[in-house]
């Protein structure tokens, strides 16, 4: 690069060049020309300055990269040119601020991070054609985009097919946008930025080509070959063989290789590892970051309070601004006052001194004596008034402020409510209520445009007072008779008028201004400006409040200034309509703000006739806003060629609390001459000034805002605590001592003594001053010469650990990135949330609509990496959001406190989420080590020694109870079938309802004996069975399974049901009949179970649909109970198919446990809504009703798919005392039946017959859903006892079950984060962090459970949490398994303990849970031991050392927004996946990422490693409602959920 700058310095450039050369940078920068247009005007400059480098076009050399002698120089990063010396000063922020991303974004070049994946349709939304462009009044306060006719015809990037889209980008990312980067050229040093050519050189390593964010393939550098257009823009490094969808969005096969580079990305080290903890409520350890050693830390002397030079008293001041009003009004009559333009830049209305006089009067006398409500005037002195005056319209406005004024009324303006839900609306209407508002002025039109009500009045905005509403146009005012003065004398202390002001969290207060302040304030901006009589000044501001209203409507009158006001929608159209009118009015002052700069740069082209030599002062108000630099120094070099002088340019920073805080003076007014601070950022983040001497890439330079105003005493102290004067090189809050700041909050006198009565004081506590002095909210220091520097306001301050970051600081990085193709400049918003205890930084933008995915992803891994390492602080979330869908403030700008409440509510809806919680969660607590295994004699031990008993309990014993002659009678099934047949032959057994609650079939015992002799008979002779076989039962719910299972036992074959594949859904539910069936050969099936079925694979089938009615010969009898009865097969919720062996003598042992537990007799009906293939299900629907010979109402849950009322209206209709059901029953009757319960009862439907409704199920106990059950149907009859669960397991279907008699099943609360510790702490209702359980019914007759340790497997004391194990004559005696696989499993089934009793065999559920002995008595007169289940082993999640139960963190999860339908959580590779379904809009997926992720950090203290929204019914579940969690996790890693969205959580 040498080489070629050599010449530049040798040939001055002549200053038109230079000024076109700084124009096409901004056209470059802006997109307004593409790269090739720009080299080949450049070249056209300059081909008379540079001698061409070996005969080649620097234009072509740049563009094809021909190797030439400025090659060598391209590996050297852009940061270690040899600078010129004196380069130091003039460099201004952006451009360093660019340079430090690229060269940060450089060293990041080879982490890949996973892309998010979204469907289809939900890009669909964000389609170029559904767009509006943005409102460009959404520009932010800096500066906003503009619409220009000359961006239509930039033509894309992509169709010159010579250049690599990726390059492209790079070029124009060494001029960013903020257009001030490239255009600096001083004299007699070289032009601050190379030309672009070089430029691009420079670049190349800096971007490579883009990281791939889906496979790992190979990327080539940028050297080798100009890639060919590409049509869809799909950025290189893809090769064709990943899958393209119809946009050509990449499409990744596997998630799991996604997921692999998620984990490559988090293997990075973190940051250092943080040493102390803070104890957090009890045994939770949060990290606490302690501070750095090495931090910085203040060294300077403490300050001394900075006094502004006294206020002249020479001078005959007015004795009050009415009274100025007044002089001037009689005196000056036709001296103009006020120039209105319009949106064309026309003058429509001149308002002289005379006018504003008169027409004031009488306003003021309309005010006073004309408006009555009950003949009582409506206003008194003292009342305040709201001022709704839309910005094109000053004139109106000010006749309404003065109006007020004279007429000692307080004037609150405020914007003008365009729709009722304004952003930030209901605040304002909460001032105007707080403020006592009855009254609102406006003007004709305005009135005319305000939404209206059904009366025609004007519409009450939502939490606004009621209003009336006073046009102040002059037809509506009445005249003043002679006599009539106003009372208005000078009123000192009182209330002048009130400035809203909004703060960070979005409340809107009052700031009062007395009118003495008023005063004060006027006399020291004439004294500070050098304001004269009859001057004319150009305001661009606001002029409701703020500096706009100090200049433009107070100061101005006080000195009989002539105001020039440019509305806001007048600069939209035209932005340099500001400086043609200082033109042409010869305006000696201007007010602008740094965003009417920088697009007045933008538009300045062509226009070669504007001066601005008649300018003394161009006052800069927001001159206190970090980013105001780059725009005041590209502004002076363009237009000091048309006369504007350095010394004019004044930044100025004010507060709502202290009015202007200081102001740069030009050197005739006495002013130093202005400076600059390049700051460290890491120092400013330790609040400590540090000039950065090294030229370190992460600087921030800030511009003075000049001295302090006359009249006032400044000092600087601490953020927070007591008001410690700060130290000389500390940053600290600005104060401000004067008679000319504001009062207080209006009707807030605490945060008023706060904020404006403030002592500070020295080190040793002593007050500086007798007078207090107001909080600006500004952050900064006092520099040499005793000039201000602001570095930072108080609202944009987020703290994260112990540094302080400025929201502004951020989002000027974030711009610095990569030119504006992909978000819009003034429409990114920065704030914190705090999540566990630490403030998160989240970076929201408005995305362009032409932006493809790719790019944005692109564009927010490169924010995320250039915010990591200028600022050394982690974005927990960054979002895009569509173009125009962000709040607006008024007047453009990003209403960022709503932003806020929209991204916590999730009601942002953003089209693209990167969320960061791993980088940027620090204080986690420490995973947990696990301590050495306490042996099992010493916890035996330890619980004597504590007075703990031993946790065991059991049922009522069974030998007691029957008399065993009938109990051996019963011991096989098929007998007692046969008795009862023979003894009570029409005695009905089952009644199987339909969907339309009509008994569809019914059997006897009888009936019954005979169909099962009619398919033991067929078994024998079509299928050739013999004892032992085992036969599949592929049957839908119904009596013929029924009879099908007793023909099976009649000839001695072991049954297993099935259930039958679903027509809808065979590819999930076929494998799992085939698996079954394949275990056990024979397969006996009814016709409407075979349509769905190959029958060339399967073993025989047998149709028992029209089987011949035959008799068989003998019924088989086993020789001993022990003989296996039938098979229960069942997947687990792990995803795993297990099938148990029941004996006989274990089949016989459960009814009669289920008889006596729930008192069922022949006279007794009960109602089952269950499916009957496994588990208890099977129990009740094919063992029970034999055994007991009570009558069974048989309801198919499938049936409630079509009449959800079903099974209540079953119960109802046969007076059932019993019922059973299961989750998912249930949870269809609350959500279908929530809102009927009144028509059910107008049906008849009453449910107070129910003694015991118990859900069969084998989890924890649901008991929200169970809760909300037992309310809803309250109103049915439904006993608020009567709801219970059952519980059990493959190794015994039935452990407990509530039954009729018994206490009541006990809830207790224990602490969640003991539970991941494997502990049970017991807790009160409602303390934080508490979890209820509810005991799951009564143990069974004749069953024993004991809590054993799931490690050293020996027993635990009462209330400790373990594996439940169980002891009962009918535990299962085995897994049926083909392959031999008993070993594994041997222990489930013949577990000993290690200690104490270990003689007798045990069964292992694999389900965690405890005893808890409570006062309640049992039948027995025991005291009654509660069983409580947490959750299964098998699904446990082990994480950062501790045990989580998937159901908890779904719990919260489901909470955390209302359009969360289910949830399901699982594991892979350590990652926490979380599964969504989203009840709502596609478009809002996104919301729920950043939501999720929040609420498992604060109640689980997880990070999320994967969010994946899914439609509603994805999430499989089995016939009991249970989450199919592991199948759900296949099914993800095989990618067939079909995601509406999966974010990878970095």
């Amino acid at each position: 690069m040498a080489d070629r700058e050599c010449p530049l310095e040798a040939v001055p450039l002549p200053a038109e060049v230079r000024e076109s050369l700084a124009e096409l940078e901004l056209e470059l920068s802006e997109g307004d020309i593409t790269q090739k247009g720009y080299e080949k005007k450049r070249a056209k400059l300059l081909a008379r300055y540079i001698p061409l480098i070996q005969g080649v076009d620097p234009s072509l050399q740049a563009e094809n990269r021909i190797p030439g002698p400025s090659q060598t120089t391209t590996t050297v990063p852009k940061q270690q040119k040899p600078r010129p010396t004196n380069s130091r000063d003039e460099r201004f922020r952006s451009d360093v601020h660019t340079e430090a991303v690229q060269a940060a974004l450089a060293k990041y070049k080879e982490r890949k991070m996973p892309m998010p994946s979204k469907r289809r349709s939900v890009l669909v939304h964000s389609s170029v054609e559904t767009y509006t462009p943005p409102d460009t009044s959404s520009a932010s306060e800096d500066e906003g985009s503009l619409r220009r006719p000359g961006r239509l015809a930039s033509t894309s990037l992509q169709s010159h097919s010579n250049v690599e889209p990726w390059l492209d980008r790079v070029i124009q990312g060494s001029s960013t946008s903020s257009s001030a980067s490239s255009t600096s050229s001083h004299p007699g040093g070289r032009p601050a930025a190379t030309l672009a050519g070089s430029a691009a050189h420079a670049h190349i390593d800096l971007h490579s080509a883009p990281p791939d964010v889906t496979t790992g393939l190979v990327e080539h550098s940028h050297c080798e070959r100009p890639q060919l257009a590409s049509v869809r823009g799909v950025p290189r490094g893809y090769s064709g063989s990943i899958l393209e969808t119809a946009g050509g969005v990449p499409v990744n096969s596997r998630v799991s290789s996604k997921i692999q580079q998620l984990l490559n990305t988090l293997k990075r080290p973190k940051r250092p590892p943080l040493k102390e903890f803070f104890v957090d409520d009890f045994e939770e350890l949060l990290e606490v970051q302690q501070p750095d050693p090495n931090q910085p830390k203040p060294e300077g002397s403490q300050m001394v309070v900075l006094k502004g030079e006294p206020l002249a008293l020479g001078t005959p001041w007015p004795p009050s601004l009415l009274a100025a009003l007044q002089q001037w009004g009689t005196t000056q009559p036709k001296a103009p006052c006020l120039t209105a333009l319009d949106t064309t830049g026309k003058a429509v209305y001149t308002l002289t001194y005379g006018k504003l006089w008169s027409r004031s009067l009488k306003l003021a006398y309309t005010l006073l004596n004309k408006l009555t409500s009950k003949n009582e005037p409506l206003l008194k002195p003292g009342d305040r008034v709201a001022l709704v005056f839309p910005n094109s319209d000053p004139v109106m406005f000010m006749v309404a402020f003065y109006g007020c004024l004279l007429a000692e009324l307080v004037p609150v303006p405020i914007e003008v409510p365009l729709t009722r839900k304004d952003a930030g609306s209901q605040q304002v209407g909460f001032l105007l209520g707080s403020c006592g508002v009855t009254l609102a002025l406006t003007t004709d039109a305005c009135q005319k445009g305000l939404p209206k009500a059904q009366t025609g009045e004007v519409a009450t905005f939502k939490g606004w007072p009621p209003l009336a509403w006073l046009v102040v146009d002059g037809k509506h005012l009445t005249k003043p008779p002679k006599d009539w003065h106003p009372l208005a004398q000078d009123m000192g202390a009182e209330t002048a008028y009130i400035e809203y002001k909004t703060s960070k969290e979005g409340s809107t207060v009052g700031v009062t201004v007395s009118h003495a302040s008023l005063l004060a304030q006027c006399r020291a901006l004439t004294q500070a400006c050098g304001y004269s009589e009859a001057e004319t000044l150009t305001n661009v501001l606001d002029f409701k409040r703020d500096a706009g209203l100090w200049h433009g409507v107070l100061t101005s009158v006080m000195n009989r200034m002539h105001v020039i006001s440019i509305p806001y929608a007048l600069m939209k159209v035209n932005p340099l309509s500001w400086i043609q009118k200082v033109c042409s009015y010869k305006a000696r002052a201007a007010l602008v703000k740094s965003r009417d700069m920088h697009w007045s740069l933008l538009a300045q082209r062509g226009q070669r006739d504007v001066s601005l030599s008649s300018l003394r002062m161009l006052i800069v108000a927001d001159g206190a806003n970090p980013w105001s630099i780059s725009s005041c120094d590209a502004f002076l070099n363009v237009f000091q060629s048309r006369g504007l002088r350095p010394e004019v340019i004044c930044p100025c920073a004010s507060s709502p609390e202290a009015l202007t805080v200081a102001i740069r003076r030009p050197p005739d007014l006495g002013g130093p001459p202005p400076r600059k601070a390049v700051l460290s950022m890491n120092g400013l983040s330790y609040g400590v000034i540090r000039v950065d001497t090294e030229e370190k890439l992460s600087v921030l330079t800030v511009q003075d805002v000049g001295q302090v105003m006359p009249g006032a005493n400044v000092c600087v102290v601490k953020v927070e605590g007591t008001p410690y004067l700060c130290k000389t090189d500390e940053v600290g809050e600005i104060c401000v001592n004067s008679s000319a700041t504001g009062a207080g909050y209006y009707g807030l006198l605490g945060i008023t003594k706060n904020i404006f009565e403030t002592i500070p004081v020295t080190a040793g506590g002593v007050p500086v001053s007798d007078g207090p002095f107001t909080r600006t909210g500004l952050l900064g220091f006092v520099g040499p010469d005793n000039l201000v520097f602001v570095v930072g306001k108080l609202d944009g301050l987020m703290v994260v650990g112990v540094r302080r970051h400025n929201a502004d600081d951020i989002v000027a990085t974030a711009l610095a990135v990569e030119p504006m193709k992909f978000v819009y400049r003034g429409r990114i918003a920065v704030f914190s949330v705090t999540v566990l205890h630490d403030d998160r930084i989240v970076l929201v933008a408005e995305q362009r609509p032409d932006a493809s995915e790719e790019d944005s992803f692109q564009w927010m891994s490169r924010v995320l990496q250039a915010i990591d390492s200028i600022h050394q602080v982690g974005v927990y979330c960054l979002a895009l959001v569509p173009a125009n869908t962000l709040p607006k403030a008024p007047l453009g700008g990003i209403h960022i406190s709503e932003t806020k409440q929209r991204f916590l509510e999730g009601m942002l809806h953003p089209c693209n989420v990167l969320m960061c919680p791993h980088t940027c969660v620090t204080n986690l607590p420490k995973p947990r080590q696990k301590q050495p295994e306490v042996g099992p004699a010493s916890m035996i031990v330890g619980n004597l020694v504590a007075g703990k008993r031993i946790a065991q309990a059991s049922g009522r014993e069974l030998a007691h109870l029957e008399d065993s002659d009938q109990a051996r009678k019963f011991l096989f099934l098929p007998d007692v079938l046969q008795w009862r047949a023979h003894t009570t032959p029409d005695h009905p057994l089952f009644l199987l309802l339909n969907a339309k609650g009509t008994v569809t079939s019914t059997a006897t015992c009888i009936q019954l004996h005979k169909k099962a002799e009619r398919v033991a008979a067929a078994l024998m002779e079509k299928a050739r069975v013999s004892a032992g076989d085992h036969v599949a039962l592929v049957y839908p719910p119904g009596v013929d399974l029924i009879a099908a299972f007793y023909g099976c036992l009649y000839c001695g074959c072991v049954p297993v049901t099935v259930r039958p594949p679903h027509p809808q859904n065979l590819a999930t539910t076929l494998p799992t009949v085939k698996m079954i069936v394949e275990a056990i050969m024979r397969l006996l099936k009814s016709k409407e179970a075979a349509a769905a079925v190959d029958v060339r694979t399967w073993p025989t089938i047998l149709d028992t649909d029209d089987i011949p009615k035959k008799k068989v010969a003998s019924i088989f009898r086993p020789p001993s109970p022990d003989v296996l009865a039938y098979l229960d097969f069942s997947v687990s919720t792990t995803g795993i198919l297990a099938g148990v062996k029941m004996s006989h003598a274990a089949t016989s042992a459960l009814c009669r446990s289920i008889k006596l537990q729930c008192e069922l007799y022949p006279s007794r009906q009960i109602a089952i809504c269950l499916d009957p293939y496994c588990g208890l299900g099977f129990a009740l629907w094919c063992l029970c009703s034999v055994y007991s010979g009570h009558q069974s109402v048989l309801v198919p849950p499938l049936e409630l798919e079509s009449n959800v009322s079903l099974w209540l209206s079953a119960v109802s209709q046969y007076k059932a005392r019993v019922t059973f059901c299961s989750y998912s029953v249930m949870e269809m009757c609350t959500k279908g039946l929530g809102a009927q319960t009144g028509v059910l009862r107008m049906k008849g439907v009453n449910l107070s017959c129910v003694r015991t409704c118990m859900v069969v199920a084998e989890e924890r106990p649901r008991i929200a859903l169970t809760q909300s059950f037992s309310k809803l149907f309250k109103d049915l009859g439904l006993p608020a006892r009567a709801v219970s669960t059952t519980f059990g397991c493959r190794v015994n279907v039935a452990i407990c079950l509530q039954g009729t008699a018994g206490p009541d099943p006990t809830t207790v609360y224990v602490d969640m984060r003991a539970l991941r510790h494997d502990r049970v702490r017991l807790v009160e209702r409602g303390s934080p962090h508490s979890l209820p359980l509810t005991e799951s019914g009564k143990i069974l007759p004749g069953v024993k459970v004991i809590i054993a340790h799931t490690e050293t497997k020996g027993p635990l004391g009462d209330s400790h949490l373990g594996e439940i194990w169980v002891s009962s004559p009918h535990n299962a005696t085995g897994y049926y398994t083909v392959y031999g696989e008993e070993s594994l499993h041997a222990d489930h089934f013949s577990a000993r303990l290690s200690f104490g009793d270990t003689q007798t065999i045990w069964a292992r559920t694999g389900y965690l849970g405890f005893l808890r002995r409570t006062e309640l008595t049992d039948a027995s007169g025991e005291r009654h031991d509660a069983l409580y289940v947490v959750g299964s082993l098998d699904e446990t999640l082990e994480l950062r050392g501790m045990r989580y139960h998937p159901i908890d963190i779904e719990t919260s999860v489901i909470r955390a927004h209302r359009s969360i339908a289910e949830c399901a959580v699982f594991t892979w590779t350590n990652l926490l996946v979380v599964v969504v379904e989203l009840d709502g809009l596609e478009q809002d997926a996104l919301d729920l990422v950043a939501l999720v992720t929040n609420v498992v950090l604060e109640e689980h203290h997880l990070v999320v490693g994967v969010v994946v929204i899914v439609d509603p019914g994805v999430i499989p579940i089995n016939s009991r409602g249970e989450k199919q969690r592991m199948h759900l996790r296949d099914g993800f890693l095989a990618d067939q959920l079909d995601p509406i969205y999966v974010a990878y959580n970095m």
